[in-house]
């Protein structure tokens, strides 16, 4: 039995806004969120002076070494070196994720070992695992941090696809098939559009996670990237490079998650359709 308090009128807060229900929404949250980010510089420009630059660099000394990391030849290098890395991952581990899971799919005898043996093992593999065993494996090379990366995230490009394929209208496939379309023009007409969000929506969850992996294959295992830059800072305790570093990476992320995976999710979802 469904309480009084669901149908009993809301008062509208006065004072335009400032009630219960005004500080509910995504204004209120993006206040907060600006609140503690204007606190927290507040914090750090105080400390300036009072606290050792090298547990935290002074605002002035960051943003010298920011500058210095985005406009230096050699740091261009590094940081060319990581997008590099990070694209090629991407576009092997999603290339055999969606291999493995077609396989699946369509060979029904090898579902078990892909989704019962093969995902769960990689998924439960960590990322520092897999870069110490490339490190000996293949020494320390652009392919160790590559071969790492793509290990973490092949399987997301499985599961993800695996799921998409799973969704597929199986009623709208036998249509296909009925109006004698070939096997090969249906799936391309049916199949390949029905995964486009899944793809979409696996390739920004992707493009996150790389970040994190690669900082830690070049770190153990690479020789270039901004990883390895990391390295060098902490040997010199350089902790002004370690936090432009981070802080590049955080925009980085950030500007392509807003202004390039999260609309490309949106426009496949509302082309194509999303997963029900």
């Amino acid at each position: 039995m469904r309480s009084d308090l669901s149908t009993a009128p809301r008062t509208p807060a006065s004072g335009g806004g400032i009630g219960h229900d005004g500080w509910s929404g995504p204004l209120a949250s993006r206040a907060f969120a600006a609140l503690v980010l204007a606190a927290l510089g507040a914090a750090w420009f105080a400390s300036a002076g009072r606290v050792p630059a090298y547990l935290l660099p002074p605002p002035a000394e960051l943003g010298s070494a920011l500058w210095a990391l985005i406009s230096t030849g050699q740091r261009l290098t590094h940081l060319g070196a990581t997008l590099g890395h990070i694209g090629a991952a991407i576009a092997i581990a999603f290339a055999g994720g969606a291999l493995l899971a077609f396989v699946a799919h369509y060979a029904h005898w090898s579902a078990p070992a892909i989704h019962q043996r093969m995902s769960p093992f990689l998924s439960a593999f960590s990322g520092i695992g897999w870069t110490l065993l490339a490190a000996i494996w293949f020494g320390v090379s652009s392919f160790t941090v590559i071969f790492t990366i793509v290990a973490v995230l092949l399987p997301f490009a499985l599961v993800n696809l695996r799921e998409g394929l799973a969704a597929l209208d199986a009623e709208i496939l036998e249509m296909g098939r009925s109006f004698g379309r070939s096997r090969l023009r249906a799936w391309r007409l049916l199949v390949l559009p029905a995964l486009v969000p899944f793809a979409a929506a696996t390739l920004r969850i992707m493009f996150g996670v790389a970040w994190k992996v690669t900082l830690t294959a070049e770190l153990f295992g690479g020789g270039r990237g901004l990883g390895y830059v990391i390295n060098v800072a902490r040997q010199d305790y350089d902790t002004a490079t370690i936090f432009a570093v981070i802080l590049l990476i955080i925009a980085a992320v950030t500007l392509a998650d807003r202004l390039i995976f999260a609309p490309l999710e949106r426009l496949s979802t509302r082309q194509f359709g999303g997963a029900r």
